[in-house]
């Protein structure tokens, strides 16, 4: 499966010089936060495919008037064609404001996530705002990552953890991607296209219970 992903800074060759081979075989949008939300409107109107969102740290005005047609991930696990993606936006406290959070705050939002995940057997796709603490975050407090991300990734071990917040024009070594165990950790700034296939979920808890007490 084609999916474009997206964050921080709308992209030009998609905004203003659109064309239909920009998004051709695209079979998914994601959008990791700090975009214009008639960015995203425009997405769902040109694109034949689901526009699925988290909020970023200066997404506030999306609460008042979310994106229309667009899909809210935040704290939340959707099921598209079988790959199951959850949502945890926001970005780590500096500032008052809506949708900044506490390193314990937002424990808290992936104990309640867990859940949801847990129905669905595990994740594909984590989509996040802020980056995890260590992969692709900055040493300042607005822009440090969540350490508490590691408790997905060590439990889960998701295919792709999808990430915004940095941009990669702050600095020329800022990397794309980094690798965390089995997960592939990809900053979305302005604009990039991956693959990723739904994994086969494993055998529900109880069934492998009753399997050993055999």
């Amino acid at each position: 499966m084609k999916l474009l992903a997206l964050a921080d800074e709308e992209c030009k060759a998609l905004w203003d010089y659109y064309s239909p081979d920009k998004l051709k075989d695209v079979e998914m949008i994601i959008t990791c936060g700090d975009l214009n939300r008639h960015y995203l409107e425009y997405l769902v109107t040109m694109a034949p495919v689901p526009v699925f969102y988290v909020h970023g740290n200066h997404d506030e005005s999306y609460d008042a008037h979310p994106p229309e047609g667009a899909v809210c991930l935040d704290d939340d696990v959707i099921v598209y064609h079988g790959l199951r993606i959850a949502g945890l936006g926001g970005a780590c406290r500096y500032r008052t404001g809506a949708w900044q959070f506490t390193e314990a705050e937002m424990k808290k939002r992936v104990n309640r996530l867990r859940s949801k995940i847990e129905r669905q057997r595990g994740v594909d796709v984590l989509v996040t705002h802020a980056p995890l603490h260590g992969y692709g975050d900055l040493n300042d407090l607005a822009h440090r990552g969540f350490t508490v991300f590691r408790d997905v990734l060590d439990r889960y071990h998701p295919q792709l953890m999808l990430h915004g917040h940095v941009h990669m024009s702050y600095g020329a070594n800022i990397p794309r991607e980094h690798q965390y165990g089995s997960t592939r950790i990809v900053n979305c700034f302005e604009r990039v296209y991956l693959d990723v296939e739904p994994q086969p979920r494993p055998e529900p808890r109880r069934l492998m219970q009753r399997l050993w007490q055999r």
